[in-house]
């Protein structure tokens, strides 16, 4: 397809793409803003619903942009060619690779995961800071973590920014906002073993089997976890804190346990 060209940022169209900044607007609209150009290929190879496609060629910094930009010329996706100008009431600050793409808000819920055999499911409770969900996405996409419940947050799953922490992550782990009844029931109808992060145990993350079906479950960066999670069979487990802090950011505690879980996993099967 053909592409166009917006010169003003005046236009009608380029003031609708600076109002996807606001979460608010987001939601009405079911629509979510996609930065950077590994990001938007990854949405679309995960079969987001891309509408539309904003570059500006002189931003167009990594190697690969210009093949991004081909596949999806040749698509039926509205390509919208846009200046420096332009591009920065509608780009992510500083970090502005020059591609922004629109697409359908993804819907996936409880009902639609397929989890193989011997699953291991991902739950975040009242995560708060968009980098953290980034950065937890990041971690259980490396670690082959086959999905990642959200459980009443405090930021939009689907963020602008969440997405470019998560380097398009976002779009290749299952993610669902689901409150925490719904979420235990669903992991004890599927007889998950459930292993809660929580600082105040004596039992190691590295002293718990992964090696079955099993859901890890980690608490919001400043509540911890609630009392959904103080039920018979949840394990609760911690990591080695030798220093003053009692706790490492969630992330980087998702990233210890999802890696745990993959080194037993791994070991298991030589």
């Amino acid at each position: 397809m053909k592409s166009e060209v917006i010169t003003s940022i005046q236009n009608p169209r380029i003031k609708a793409v600076a109002r996807l900044r606001d979460g608010g607007t987001r939601r009405r609209r079911d629509a979510i803003i996609i930065d950077g150009c590994c990001e938007c290929a990854r949405a679309r190879d995960a079969g987001v619903t891309i509408s539309e496609v904003f570059h500006c060629p002189t931003l167009l910094a990594r190697a690969d942009a210009q093949n991004t930009i081909e596949s999806i010329r040749a698509s039926e996706v509205r390509l919208t060619e846009v200046t420096e100008l332009v591009f920065k009431k509608i780009g992510y600050g500083d970090r502005a690779e020059g591609i922004v793409a629109i697409a359908e808000r993804p819907k996936i819920a409880l009902e639609d995961l397929q989890l193989g055999d011997r699953p291991l499911v991902g739950v975040v409770e009242g995560v708060e800071k968009p980098g953290n969900l980034g950065a937890i996405l990041r971690s259980a996409d490396g670690a082959g973590v086959d999905a990642l419940l959200v459980v009443d947050p405090a930021t939009d799953i689907y963020g602008p920014n969440v997405i470019r922490a998560s380097l398009g992550t976002a779009f290749t782990v299952p993610l669902v906002e689901v409150s925490a009844d719904d979420a235990m029931d669903w992991l004890v109808n599927l007889k998950l073993a459930i292993v809660a992060a929580a600082p105040a145990t004596t039992t190691l993350y590295t002293e718990v089997d992964f090696t079955g079906p099993t859901a890890v479950v980690f608490g919001s960066e400043a509540e911890g976890l609630t009392p959904a999670w103080d039920r018979p069979g949840v394990v609760r487990a911690s990591v080695p804190m030798l220093g003053r802090a009692d706790s490492l950011n969630i992330s980087a505690t998702a990233a210890l346990f999802f890696y745990e879980a993959l080194r037993q996993r791994t070991r298991r099967c030589d």
